[in-house]
């Protein structure tokens, strides 16, 4: 009865959204305040609808009710209940359910928060929210539903591919769709305003919470895959330039020149109709990443869908929204009246250029992802494109850009004096070129351009702190001044430091995996290797039983200089409802760097396998996403987007005439 209530919910919320996407659009052509604010009312509506039936989903996989198709092929009666919850969204179907209510949340988040929004620009985006509602539900109930019942289920269930049970797995989506689905937001008020022919500081105040609070989300999402990746997989690697990590890759780009375009909006009134442009763009790239996991173009662990007709459902979704706001653009953009000038060397001018370097950088990805599935799609030669692509066109584009983050902050609004910037950062230029050296002179020279990574990495965090001992008057004003000046700097400069400090972080961490060693032997309990500085001893290997595995477990003791530093237990397990066999690896921590051990299979001796790797700094790869993540939450609690600009809402709701 719950799994036949969770349909019904779903088929409602699909009429609702079509109220959504209807009636308010016509009620703010005619300013007509009741049908304008019929949006709030079937925006909250269809989330709780959906809500309902995302939890009936979920209390099918946690009771086992494997009278439904989609919970018999992807649970077990014997799997945790942490991996029976994931399980929900560790398929197409689930994973479909799973987007739609992130959508219906984000459009529910703006009808409650928007209370100073003019009434019918709120009811422009919530409209355009239900459009896309609309399409989603529809390919649900069409194509891929959640809710089938199975004719004869089955006593135990069929399990979730052992792959995915994990715990960085059960809340990596969650937080990608997040990302994801919250760019529509951003989405919507482009096309609202586009409708409504108005672009102002305003609109861009209101934009940028929305925007900022999709992009920490999407960088938690990416972090946390790329973890999962990094410790799971057990060949070391954190980032292997797969289409479906690119898929989430793409957004983040353009999502965060989003970000900074957003900026010269609310302060300067200008770059309109390319902070437009981004907006509709990062949410299509959002979309073409649903359509390349979700059509059955790609065969990868991410994954899910096979079905031809789910992908030509996709496609027709894509061309629909991405095709229809596009259009919408060529015709009421130039209508847009321009804002304010500047010069090329100015705070403008570097949020200019980051944005071009970024778009170039997006664009290189897009290309190098797709490319490739487009000659297979017209049976042209088959393509690999992999690490040297990548690391040849989108790397040399990104130590611009990464310049240009340490440098923009100095530079003033309109106007800004380069050769005074520069010679504001001489500390900046000292500490990057004293470690340069250091490590150039420690690593034997090399290699070049990792040192090279690092000293930029370097530079950026220097310039970062020199900016904010520039902005609250450090060494040039008394203590107490300067304490004073820093308690009433705006979150959203903190936000901004934590942000290019956390980016620098992260280069100095993909830089220096450049310097990683890897070790491979054949082991016997007793036997030992050496890596870097350490001593892997092989003590012994044992059989485990687990919730639903049975694993070898490898005891493994790390000494250096003689001295025992760690113990740790790498396993490999046998998974025998899927007849599959994973890893776990045993990583030992400093946070400056990794010892990283994966146990391999045994030979007829009983001799086993042992993988190791000693990686420098690479826990700053996800410490600097963190720190990110983090500078977006803080200018995310800036008092003025909790105050928007009433003003203008106040203006709008007295021109709309009472009816």
């Amino acid at each position: 009865m719950i799994v036949e209530l969770g349909h019904f919910c779903l088929i409602l919320a699909l009429f609702v959204a079509l109220i959504q996407s209807t009636v308010p659009l016509v009620g703010a052509a005619r300013r007509h305040v009741g049908w304008m604010a019929t949006g709030r009312t079937c925006a909250i509506a269809a989330f709780l609808l959906i809500a309902l039936s995302m939890a009936a989903l979920m209390h099918a996989y946690i009771v086992s009710d494997f009278s439904v198709v989609n919970v018999a092929e992807n649970s077990h009666t014997d799997k945790p209940l942490l991996y029976k919850v994931s399980g929900v969204w560790g398929n197409h179907e689930g994973s479909m359910m799973l987007w739609v209510f992130m959508l219906s949340f984000c459009a529910a988040a703006v009808a409650v928060f928007s209370n100073n929004l003019p009434p019918a620009l709120r009811a422009r985006v919530l409209a355009v929210q239900g459009m896309i509602g609309v399409g989603f539900l529809l390919f649900i109930l069409f194509t891929s539903n959640p809710f089938l019942r199975a004719v004869n289920p089955p006593a135990n269930g069929h399990g979730l591919n052992p792959v995915l049970q994990d715990p960085g797995l059960a809340f990596h989506p969650p937080f990608l769709y997040l990302g994801y689905v919250g760019f529509s937001v951003a989405f919507a008020f482009a096309v609202a305003a586009l409708i409504e022919g108005k672009v102002d500081a305003a609109w861009a105040r209101w934009v940028r919470p929305w925007t900022l609070a999709s992009w920490c989300a999407l960088t938690i999402g990416i972090a946390m895959g790329s973890w999962w990746a990094y410790y799971t997989l057990g060949w070391g690697g954190w980032w292997f330039w797969d289409p479906v990590e690119n898929a989430s890759f793409m957004p983040w780009l353009v999502g965060t020149a989003l970000i900074h375009s957003s900026i010269v909006v609310e302060k300067r009134d200008t770059l309109k109709t390319w902070t437009i442009l981004l907006a509709i763009v990062t949410f299509s790239l959002s979309l073409v990443g649903t359509f390349l996991v979700r059509s059955g173009v790609l065969t990868s662990v991410h994954a899910f869908a096979t079905d031809p007709a789910r992908g030509t459902f996709i496609l027709l979704l894509l061309l629909v929204a991405i095709g229809g706001s596009l259009a919408l653009f060529a015709v009421r953009a130039p209508k847009l009246q321009g804002g304010g000038l500047f010069a090329p060397v100015s705070r403008e001018g570097a949020l200019v250029l980051n944005n071009l370097l970024l778009s170039c950088g997006c664009a290189t990805v897009f290309l190098g992802t797709l490319y490739p599935l487009f000659l297979d799609a017209m049976d042209g030669p088959k393509l690999s494109v992999g690490f040297p692509f990548f690391n040849r066109t989108f790397v040399p584009l990104m130590a611009p850009m990464i310049l240009a983050v340490g440098i923009g902050p100095m530079l003033a609004w309109k106007r800004g004096d380069l050769l005074g910037a520069l010679q504001r950062l001489w500390v900046a230029y000292i500490v990057a070129a004293l470690v340069t050296l250091a490590i150039f002179y420690v690593t034997y020279g090399g290699p070049v351009l990792a040192v090279l990574g690092i000293g930029i990495a370097v530079w950026l965090a220097a310039a970062v702190v020199t900016e904010w001992v520039e902005r609250v008057g450090l060494f040039r004003i008394s203590l107490a001044d300067s304490f004073r000046r820093a308690i009433k700097l705006p979150r959203a400069a903190y936000g901004m430091s934590a942000a290019h400090f956390g980016l620098a972080v992260f280069v100095a961490g993909v830089s220096a995996s450049a310097f990683s060693q890897e070790g491979i032997e054949v082991l016997k309990a007793g036997g030992s290797m050496k890596l870097a500085s350490y001593e892997i001893l092989l003590e012994r290997v044992e059989k485990i039983p687990g919730p639903n595995f049975t694993a070898d477990r490898a005891t493994i003791r790390i000494s250096s200089g003689g001295v025992a530093v760690a113990t740790v237990y790498p396993e490999r397990r046998f998974f025998p409802l899927q007849k599959q066999t994973t890893g776990e690896t045993a990583i030992r921590t400093n946070l400056l760097a990794d010892l990283y051990l994966a146990l391999g299979e045994a030979d007829a001796e009983g001799n086993w396998t042992v993988r190791a790797y000693w990686k420098p700094l690479v826990p700053w790869i996800w410490i600097g996403a963190a720190i990110m993540a983090f500078g977006g939450l803080v200018s995310l609690s800036d008092r003025r987007w909790r105050v928007g600009a009433a003003a203008r809402a106040r203006r709008s709701a007295v021109a709309a005439p009472a009816e």
